[in-house]
């Protein structure tokens, strides 16, 4: 029986710390990706709404809005991904992010009525990691800025 409970403890414990090392991991590529997303090109951000979103956050209350522009966002980026030549979220940290994104929509169902600032800290990383990966689906697109 007690070789049982500790079984369950070390389970326990190992989903535990996987979890924490996901966020951990998902924040620090985020917070490393803020400079890239103000690097996208000027034709990234003129086609994709989640400059406008990030401004708007700082101001607006009505969050749902936003969070609908940013699912718009994410559909068109996860289309051209399936459906375009050469454009992949090849990396391990591009699909953390992709699970973050998720995780965050989740979070902000669960928290947009009860704790209306966590679901705003929701919306603040989907924009964030919108931005990224249209940054470097834009940079190996070849979309080049326009001065």
């Amino acid at each position: 029986m007690s070789e049982m409970i500790a079984s369950i403890v070390v389970i326990l414990l190992s989903i535990v710390m996987l979890v924490y090392w996901f966020r951990y991991t998902c924040i620090l590529l985020v917070q490393s990706g803020v400079e890239e997303v103000r690097a996208a090109s000027a034709a990234v951000q003129r086609n994709f709404s989640f400059g406008e979103v990030q401004n708007q956050l700082r101001s607006e209350t009505a969050l749902e809005p936003l969070r609908q522009a940013l699912q718009r966002d994410y559909e068109v980026l996860t289309y051209l991904v399936r459906h375009a030549s050469g454009l992949e979220l090849a990396t391990f940290e591009e699909r953390l992010l992709v699970w973050d994104y998720r995780l965050m929509q989740l979070w902000y169902a669960v928290t947009k009525t009860v704790a209306p600032e966590q679901a705003r800290h929701a919306v603040t990383e989907m924009a964030s990691i919108v931005g990224i990966l249209a940054g470097r689906l834009g940079q190996r697109a070849g979309v080049q800025s326009e001065a």
